[in-house]
């Protein structure tokens, strides 16, 4: 086990063991109360809920910042028709389907997959959404754009699952890049988004990432800030496409 992944675990453990404590002493259940009414609150609260799926889905809150968060917010509130195509489901995807006309979400591991799944059909109240689990690549593609780099994926190919968006019909109004092989998604999201449409680019301070947002012709505002569940800051790139009247 990498040092890294190492420290995430043992702090997970803490995080876990001290929301027990919490809960005990009523600590959570205040929380609960005032989150809804406080930015702070609402971020001391998902502490508890790192790596928890449901936890983060009963906050109402994808796992980007805050301030991108309230962007994406603002911008499907102007468009009760928005379809929304996702590269990495979780909670995120319930957020989105309770703002957007539609969501499509693609997967590539098969049993978050299908734990996903399961939790999308248990919640009332939901948009259409439409899962799909996209395997890493069988054969081997030698272009390193396709090449994930994150462990435990790590020099697998997901040319497919970065194609995934070519399979859909039409475009879409918003575009969310928080899975495998991010660089590629985008090469392959830029063509699907419609005019005026965003796309919301997850981890974006990532070196492996730089070339990849800086070379696309699109807008791209970085928001950097607190983040659910994260004890420390964060980035969230926002790339915007102009809108028809600029084409």
């Amino acid at each position: 086990m990498g040092r890294k992944v190492w420290a995430r675990t043992v702090y997970v453990g803490l995080v876990r063991g001290a929301g027990r404590v919490a809960r005990a002493l009523g600590v959570l259940a205040l929380l609960d109360r005032l989150a809804p009414h406080s930015r702070r609150a609402h971020w001391l609260r998902s502490l508890f809920a790192i790596h928890d799926l449901e936890g983060l889905v009963a906050l109402d809150v994808p796992w980007w910042t805050y301030r991108a968060i309230d962007r994406v917010d603002a911008f499907l509130a102007e468009r009760p028709a928005a379809r929304v195509f996702e590269y990495g489901s979780g909670a995120s995807t319930v957020w989105l389907a309770r703002r957007a006309a539609s969501v499509t979400t693609i997967e590539h591991h098969a049993g978050w997959g299908y734990k996903m799944q399961g939790l999308l059909d248990r919640l009332p109240g939901l948009g259409p959404v439409r899962l799909r689990t996209v395997l890493p690549d069988a054969d081997r593609v030698t272009d390193p754009l396709y090449v994930s780099q994150k462990k435990p994926e790590q020099g697998q190919s997901f040319r497919a699952y970065a194609r995934a968006i070519e399979r859909e019909e039409g475009q879409f109004d918003l575009i969310v890049i928080d899975g495998r092989a991010r660089a590629a998604c985008l090469a392959h999201a830029r063509t699907r988004l419609a005019p005026g449409g965003l796309i919301v680019f997850d981890n974006s301070h990532r070196c492996r990432y730089r070339e990849a947002i800086e070379s696309c012709d699109l807008r791209v505002e970085r928001l950097r800030g607190l983040t659910p569940s994260l004890p420390y800051p964060d980035e969230t790139t926002l790339l915007s496409a102009p809108g028809p009247e600029h084409r």
